[in-house]
């Protein structure tokens, strides 16, 4: 894969010329110089609250919150997406990681059925600058919003004004869009996660994370959300813990089929020993940022190849 030069990237024009080069420089690294994003979430421990860290066929290690960060500073990644306050915990002891912001979160205990689905933002840009200046790797922000919730809007509002505050510092910003809520009744519908792609780049956000679609042809289907999404690069979230080998593939149909940017991984990484995880998300990288096949990415995975950048 032929690298970016700065000249290839695409910067918004609510990037004032004072933070273009901040930027370009937050793509180019957030990318790893190839323009498609691979985000290690690890945003989960207030999302699915301790469900995804403790439990059989978990490794005891993965119930430390470190144990994200060891994984995500020995791997191979674009970005480790994760809360305020544990890169604030951690992340003097992980200075090379590129860290992405995670401004919002809510649990998951109250069901829809109970209360419409709304995650409020819980920091502010000032407050990532702040942590940005101390010398941590800050390389852009996060935020959910519930597409089709009755707190959409407020949600929306809140987006939209940090992702303009966000461009006016260079930063970049990754939108988690989850169609959600009493009037939502398939939340994987390719056309609805469609709508949901265009919704983010109206807003002027950097790349939309999504499911992957229910469909008979899943790869086929989410070429809709792509397109919708223009400018605004799709990214799939890694789902439900599945085997390395169908995870891998489903990775490779969504880059070369779909025509995604990148992907989104948590558990199907951090529910795995240090070394495996390791192993495993090297593998990832290897579809994502260089292009490579299956089986080199199921070597990668078994240890009888290396992956670097």
């Amino acid at each position: 894969m032929k690298p970016l030069s700065k000249q290839d990237v695409k910067v918004p024009a609510d990037v004032p010329e004072a933070a273009k080069e901040n930027y370009i420089q937050n793509f180019l690294q957030a990318t790893r110089g190839t323009g498609k994003l691979m985000l290690m979430a690890g945003d989960q421990k207030v999302e699915h609250l301790n469900d995804d860290f403790y439990g059989k066929g978990i490794p005891a290690d993965d119930n430390d919150p470190e144990h994200l960060f060891r994984i995500a500073s020995k791997s191979v990644i674009g970005v480790f997406a994760t809360q305020y306050g544990l890169i604030s915990h951690y992340g003097r002891d992980y200075p090379d990681i590129n860290y992405v912001v995670k401004l919002n979160s809510k649990t998951g205990i109250v069901p829809t059925e109970q209360m419409e689905p709304v995650s409020r933002q819980l920091w502010s840009i000032k407050q990532v600058l702040a942590l940005k200046e101390a010398g941590l790797r800050i390389v852009g922000v996060g935020y959910t919003i519930y597409i089709g919730s009755e707190q959409e809007s407020v949600m929306l509002s809140q987006a939209a004004n940090l992702i303009a505050e966000a461009h006016q510092h260079g930063l970049l910003v990754v939108i988690w869009a989850y169609p959600r809520g009493k009037a939502v009744t398939a939340e994987k519908d390719p056309h609805l996660i469609a709508g949901a792609t265009g919704t983010i780049a109206c807003l002027g956000a950097d790349f939309v994370k999504v499911n992957y679609p229910k469909a008979d042809n899943k790869a086929e289907a989410l070429k809709e959300a792509v397109l919708a999404a223009g400018r605004c690069k799709v990214i799939c979230a890694g789902g439900g813990s599945t085997s390395a080998e169908k995870f891998y593939q489903d990775l490779h149909d969504q880059l070369h089929i779909a025509g995604t940017q990148g992907n989104a991984t948590g558990r199907n990484i951090h529910q795995r020993t240090l070394d495996e995880a390791i192993r495993f998300t090297n593998g990832i990288s290897a579809i994502t940022l260089a292009e490579k096949d299956v089986t080199f990415a199921m070597q990668v995975y078994e240890g009888k190849e290396k992956f670097t950048l």
